[in-house]
């Protein structure tokens, strides 16, 4: 079941969710069942896979395949606080502002969704990724949201530090998993968070 804009707003007020920071309940950012979420000022911006051995194919089946030394070694962080162009058929990773902590036993899931302003115009905001298990941001005062955006469009698209970039979607989870989420990404967060 999708939480409404209330019920969200009640599970902040009880610990259920911590969404840091969080808007007033007078913001627009605001919808019936859904919050804004705002692009933080790094993006990480992919540059060619220079192997030694000329070889450019990335098997995610490998047993030495790691995304975050991947990321590491073949991205450059780049401000967006003055504005990033991103180019048609151009991928960035991006970070959310604000923190999100979903303990395992708040029974609350989250998904991470696009606004159709920006799908207009080609901008998306996950691939395929968009699912935020209980027991994401495991430490207070949560983690910020990893973003993989990209443009579809044909359109040259500017990226700002402070713009309403995604929209949090929050779900009930029937009964308290077994296993809470321990992958990889529990605690992700960039290096030093603007």
């Amino acid at each position: 079941m999708i939480l409404s804009d209330r019920e969200i707003r009640l599970a902040i007020g009880r610990g259920a969710i911590t969404l840091t920071p969080c808007p007033g309940p007078d913001s627009p950012r605001w919808s019936s069942t859904t919050v804004d979420l705002l692009l933080d000022g790094e993006l990480r911006v992919w540059g060619p896979l220079n192997s030694p051995t000329g070889n450019d194919i990335v098997d995610p089946t490998g047993p030495n395949y790691n995304s975050n030394t991947l990321i590491a070694q073949h991205t450059a962080a780049v401000d967006c606080s003055s504005g990033f162009v991103l180019e048609p058929r151009a991928f960035v990773l991006g970070w959310t502002i604000e923190r999100l902590r979903l303990p395992h036993e708040s029974r609350i899931g989250a998904r991470v969704e696009g606004k159709s302003s920006h799908a207009r115009i080609g901008v998306g905001v996950h691939v395929t990724a968009p699912t935020i298990h209980p027991g994401f941001g495991s430490a207070p005062p949560g983690s910020p949201i990893r973003l993989e955006i990209w443009n579809a469009g044909s359109l040259r698209v500017r990226l700002t530090k402070g713009m309403p970039i995604c929209q949090l979607i929050f779900e009930e989870v029937h009964g308290v998993p077994e296993m809470g989420y321990q992958g990889q990404f529990r605690t992700q967060g960039p290096p030093t968070h603007s």
